[in-house]
């Protein structure tokens, strides 16, 4: 049975990370988050402290 040279161990190694590299960039960059821009005004209650 063959055994495989280093080399060809090194290029399937590179050529899986360069893979996993470019699935997880193009995951990442094709999310598209939309943030909520709905006009909340914040009711600032002044507590008026009886102490």
């Amino acid at each position: 049975m063959p055994q495989m040279a280093p080399i060809n161990w090194l290029s399937l190694f590179v050529t899986f990370i360069i893979a996993l590299l470019i699935f997880s960039a193009m995951n990442y960059f094709a999310t598209i988050y939309t943030p909520e821009t709905s006009a909340k005004s914040k009711n600032s209650m002044s507590i008026s402290w009886k102490w």
